[in-house]
């Protein structure tokens, strides 16, 4: 039986198998084991899910322990249930078992716990934050700001006072600035800029509908935001000290590290462009690069085929060539073009033929994608519509992600290899003949969704909208749980 579907039964029978837990120091280790439950907020866990009754005996309380343990190691929900193809560790129930009995006392216990909580820097990083916006959320609630259709830099406002405190509660306004101020100006205006940048907004310093909604959103939302990422972040496996890539969806975000390298110390970071939220979100999921193309053709996807190609094509017989596609049979990249005719494009919508981009600057993809073979054909690539990245929301693709700096990117992943300097790069994308090029061993590349996450640039708590909706799945899976 896996971790992940024990019953209370289950960890009813497991916990009388570890009956001689802490028999030579049974105060002690109770005491440390109901502080232990005591604590479980502090990782974003529910203290209900692992309550006691003060009287209750040894046997529940270690039942109670091994529930705790379990989910803070790999979770309370299974990721692929919501979606999430990401390889969670779970639990070894043997494991599990020998490690309990081998606890002899309240250090002991602790050391085990600690062993088991997840050691990514991200969620030590969360946890801390979690930590201090609790702390807000229990505290007074904040004075209402005064609605506003915008606010500029040095214009007068009456909810200053209001504005301050909040900013320096949130840490975007240092604890000295001048207090006396009545006008929405000097450090007031660098505070918001901060707090905009860290909820993904434009860092315009201009105070209107998008920044005063994220300023009124209250601590306790955030509370639960940074929770959710701290159930995800307990699905991941241990990092393997090999180069990684890293994508959070919904902050439109790359960071790549070298191997061994420090989490907080990325080699890489650039702004990404993700699926359309309503229509074609890019999929969470784990998999490893092996290979890019230089100057690729776009096989456009049957769904775009049949939804916008064909019927333009159909309406327009210019619409391919103006576009730099072509009809061709067959899979690879040497079959032959056919002529745009009437019987060709009927071909096409009956799945007889193909479209496909040509290589070159207009192409969808770019000058270069990079791949991970996956059965949603999701991938990384370049793109010629550059301008949308000086979008803070950035949801505009078909599934796969574009990339602000692709160069970067294949600099990093080629430099292990000979002759692939900065230069070549670039020649080589600006050349005449499409080119695959292995990398030395595949590089490992998550697309995580996180919409709370202490970002390595610069050391602060970012959040972000739900884009996908993926926070009320999370919320109404754990409410069903509790609900058992």
């Amino acid at each position: 039986m896996s971790a992940t579907g024990w019953t209370r039964r289950a960890l009813l029978a497991l916990a009388l198998l570890c009956a001689g837990i802490g028999a030579s120091a049974a105060g002690p280790w109770r005491e440390e084991a109901r502080a232990i439950l005591a604590q479980a907020p502090d990782d974003g866990l529910a203290p209900a899910d692992y309550r006691v009754d003060p009287e209750a005996n040894d046997t529940v309380l270690q039942a109670a322990l091994l529930r705790y343990l379990r989910d803070l190691h790999q979770g309370r929900v299974t990721p692929r249930d919501l979606g999430f193809r990401v390889a969670t560790v779970p639990v070894a129930e043997p494991e599990l078992r020998q490690r309990l009995q081998a606890v002899g006392d309240a250090a002991g216990l602790r050391a085990l716990v600690d062993e088991l909580r997840p050691r990514l820097a991200q969620y030590r990083a969360l946890r801390a934050a979690l930590a201090r916006y609790r702390s807000l959320a229990a505290g007074p609630a904040f004075a209402a700001l005064p609605k506003v259709v915008k606010i500029e830099p040095g214009a007068p406002y009456d909810g200053v006072a209001a504005l301050r405190r909040r900013l320096l509660a949130f840490g975007d306004l240092a604890a000295d600035a001048d207090p006396s101020t009545t006008s929405y100006a000097g450090p007031l205006v660098g505070a918001v800029q901060r707090f905009q940048s860290r909820h993904g907004l434009e860092p315009d310093g201009v105070i209107g509908r998008a920044t005063l909604a994220a300023l009124n959103v209250p601590p306790a939302q955030r509370v639960r935001q940074i929770e959710f990422a701290l159930e995800r972040l307990r699905w991941l496996p241990p990092r393997s000290g090999r180069p990684f890539i890293a994508i959070n969806i919904p902050m439109f975000r790359l960071w790549a590290w070298d191997a061994g390298a420090a989490e907080e110390a990325p080699a890489l970071s650039m702004g990404v462009i993700v699926g359309r939220a309503l229509r074609t979100q890019t999929p969470v999921f784990a998999d490893a690069m092996t290979h890019l193309i230089f100057r690729p053709y776009w096989n456009v996807p049957r769904s775009i085929l049949l939804g916008e190609v064909l019927p333009a094509a159909e309406q327009d017989p210019s619409y391919l060539q103006r576009h730099d596609m072509e009809l061709v049979a067959g899979a690879g990249d040497d079959a032959r073009p056919q002529a745009a005719s009437a019987e060709a494009l009927a071909a096409a919508r009956q799945g007889g033929l193909r479209v496909r981009q040509r290589p070159g600057p207009r192409n969808s993809l770019g000058l270069i994608k990079f791949i991970f073979p996956n059965d949603d054909n999701v991938y990384l690539h370049d793109t010629p519509a550059q301008q949308l990245f000086g979008r803070p929301r950035r949801d505009f693709s078909h599934g796969c992600v574009r990339l602000e700096n692709p160069v970067a990117l294949a600099q990093w992943l080629l430099k292990d290899l000979p002759g692939w300097s900065r230069e070549r790069i670039v020649a080589t994308m600006q050349g005449e003949r499409t080119l695959r090029q292995d990398l030395a061993q595949p590089v490992p590349v998550i697309l995580y969704y996180l919409s709370a996450a202490v970002t390595p640039e610069d050391g602060r708590l970012h959040f972000a909208d739900d884009l996908y909706g993926h926070d009320r799945k999370l919320e109404r899976a754990l409410a069903a749980r509790r609900a058992r």
